[in-house]
């Protein structure tokens, strides 16, 4: 039988369930989000890592090129219309995160499923949304310090949630033997 490098079907629709479950996550998030505001010393961004997570489960899944940025961008869209609020924004930061992790797996060939790798990705989106903060909001007024703490709370999220739990989730899934069916098959690169 030939092995498909490229996207079947199936992969797409995989991609765009994960993403739409995450879509559905993403909007209550932001309400977690939100609270945490108040408490001041940009806590809430521990929290920001769970906007990049379906990228990266996507990938553990799949692994094939692609996934990523169809993940997060399906998510985002499907955020929007979750929220039923459109926002072009909210696309387009789905868009940069999603490639920020491709860039990381296409640097593995897609074939590491590591905890490592889900982590590069995660810190990788989340230092994406550095350029698109600075541009689009108020980070150019923000003292050094304070820029320093809510990029840094930022990447640790990126690398704990999106990294992380993105990991845990893949274990859980694959201990059931449900991702037989889908993605690539376990290479000897596997572990890398």
């Amino acid at each position: 039988m030939v092995r498909k490098n490229g996207l079947t079907l199936t992969d797409v629709l995989v991609t765009v369930v994960i993403a739409l479950v995450f879509a559905f996550i993403y909007s209550i998030w932001g309400g977690v989000y939100t609270a945490l505001e108040p408490l001041g010393l940009h806590l809430n961004q521990l929290l920001y890592g769970m906007w990049f997570i379906a990228a990266v489960v996507a990938y553990l899944i799949i692994r094939k090129p692609g996934v990523a940025l169809i993940a997060e961008f399906a998510a985002a869209s499907g955020e929007t219309i979750v929220m039923l609020q459109f926002d072009v924004m909210l696309i387009v930061y789905g868009l940069i995160q999603g490639l920020a992790c491709e860039i990381v797996f296409a640097v593995v060939k897609y074939k590491s499923t590591s905890l490592m790798v889900a982590v590069a990705a995660g810190v990788a989106a989340a230092l994406s949304t550095l350029p698109l903060d600075w541009y689009y909001g108020y980070l150019g007024q923000l003292a050094t310090w304070n820029l320093l703490l809510m990029f840094g709370f930022r990447v640790l999220s990126g690398a704990l949630i999106a990294g992380g739990l993105a990991h845990l989730l893949y274990q859980g899934l694959k201990g059931t033997g449900v991702l037989k069916l889908v993605g690539q098959k376990a290479t000897a690169d596997e572990g890398l």
